[in-house]
């Protein structure tokens, strides 16, 4: 059978395009001649997933998207068709995360439940989550910066006023002398440390030693010898103190017996009053002659 040229030609287009196809899926991360397990995802979000988008495992790339449909009888619903190895088992309770990176690529990954009696089959529904990481987080905080925005123009403003002031030179200026003062205070505080207060802890360990001696004398004494000398004397001194207060010794009657006392003070004015009267009339009592001449008898007047 003779074939055509039209007929080879057409041949020839369809399996060059045949090879085409399956070269672009290839290069998209779909190998056609190799068989995959499928599943579908829900998600309510797919913030910006695409087909043939990777599927990660533990950091480990098993799959792609084969097919992202919107679930048009349960609206707020977006179904992602995968194609992973068939090799990988997914736990029942498995759910897929995405996440997108600085440059704003989505992919998606499998967090792989602990469950390692029940495993999900291919063709069942995951659900699928949005992480929105740290550019999530940004976005989410761009509405709070905008609130305070006014009030870091207030700030602003008032910091300027305040930058403006002239008695802020002045301030600081005071603050340079009382930093300077400070350091000052500071080495003559040090100076008084390694000077003065060492010889103050000699001293006050020579004080210790002293009080340390001391007491060491303290120890020695015999206390009870000491005590008994005092009771002693003590007994000894009462003794004297009853004699005085009695009259049968020479003490007792000079303290108690007022009538040697009116004696003594009548012999002391006595004594006395002669000693006016020699002062005043010495020649009464005193008188002589040179050439022997006979005393006259002294008048008693």
């Amino acid at each position: 059978m003779k074939i055509s040229k039209e007929l080879k030609i057409g041949l020839s287009g369809v399996v060059a395009l045949t090879l085409l196809i399956m070269g672009i899926n290839y290069f998209k991360g779909i190998n056609p001649l190799s068989s995959s397990a499928k599943y579908y995802i829900k998600f309510s979000d797919i913030n910006g997933l695409a087909k043939s988008s990777p599927i990660y495992a533990d950091g480990f790339k098993v799959g792609t998207v084969s097919s992202i449909s919107y679930d048009y009888a349960n609206n707020g619903n977006v179904v992602a068709c995968i194609e992973v190895d068939p090799s990988l088992r997914i736990p029942k309770g498995s759910t897929a995360e995405l996440t997108s990176d600085l440059l704003g690529a989505v992919k998606m990954s499998l967090l792989l439940a602990n469950n390692p009696r029940e495993k999900a089959m291919p063709g069942d529904t995951l659900t699928g989550s949005v992480n929105e990481g740290l550019m999530g987080k940004a976005a989410a905080m761009v509405p709070q910066l905008e609130q305070m925005m006014p009030k870091l123009d207030s700030i602003l403003i008032a910091l300027n006023t305040l930058l403006n002031d002239p008695a802020i030179p002045s301030t600081l200026k005071n603050v340079e002398n009382l930093t300077a003062s400070l350091n000052a205070n500071s080495r003559q505080l040090e100076s008084l440390m390694k000077n003065e207060v060492p010889q103050l802890t000699s001293k006050l360990n020579e004080i210790g030693d002293n009080f340390t001696v001391i007491s060491a004398n303290l120890k020695e004494i015999d206390y009870a010898a000491a005590m008994e000398k005092v009771d002693n004397t003590l007994a000894n001194v009462k003794s004297i103190t009853d004699k005085l207060e009695k009259k049968d010794n020479t003490v007792g009657l000079l303290l108690n017996d007022p009538t040697l006392y009116n004696h003594l003070t009548e012999t002391t004015a006595n004594a006395a009053s002669l000693l006016e009267d020699l002062q005043q009339h010495p020649k009464r009592y005193v008188h002589f002659s040179i050439f022997g001449k006979k005393d006259k008898p002294i008048d008693a007047n």
